[in-house]
């Protein structure tokens, strides 16, 4: 088991940068980075401060929950993360789905929310809007899609997701985990 793509997987998954995991773990940036790269190896007291931080157990941190494939996924397992100042809410639909090679999320964005820049990545990503209006920019361009469409583009410029209207968005994105 690579325990620090784990914890950088967990630290991603609650949207914490290395810098906010180290805040709250009085750890440095640094050896945050040198963890999830595994260069370091944290002592028992700071694993178990660093699991407390990202919400893990030791045991469910250990479990290799691929020899027990789950199928059906309820209201109690998804993980949802809210940030009021941009106005927007993620529900993470699958656990631990930053592990797997797609990350099936709900997005919801408040009136004149915005979800965060993402960097250039060789990523997919498959949205379908539910409810409201969307902005996606890719690039330099902008793209609008209302209720009932679908947006696909690959990540190969910076993008990000907004909302301009006057009314609540939500949408159902689909991400593939690849990194350049």
């Amino acid at each position: 088991m690579d325990i620090g793509t784990k914890i950088k997987n967990l630290r991603i998954q609650k949207n914490l940068t290395q810098e906010e995991l180290g805040e709250r773990t009085d750890l440095s940036k640094g050896y945050i980075s040198q963890l999830e790269r595994g260069i370091s190896s944290p002592s028992l007291e700071t694993f178990f401060s660093i699991l407390e931080v990202l919400g893990e157990s030791p045991k469910s941190f250990f479990d290799d929950k691929k020899q027990h494939q789950k199928v059906v996924y309820t209201n109690q397992d998804y993980t949802v993360y809210q940030e009021e100042d941009k106005g927007y809410k993620i529900k993470w639909l699958v656990p631990d789905s930053n592990e797997n090679e797609m990350e099936p999320i709900i997005l919801t964005l408040k009136e004149q929310g915005e979800y965060k820049e993402f960097k250039p990545s060789e990523s997919d990503t498959f949205a379908y809007v539910l409810k409201g209006e969307v902005s996606v920019s890719i690039g330099s361009e902008t793209f609008i899609a209302k209720e009932g469409e679908s947006i696909y583009y690959q990540s190969l410029k910076k993008h990000k997701l907004s909302n301009n209207h006057n009314e609540q968005t939500s949408l159902l994105i689909v991400a593939t985990n690849s990194y350049l």
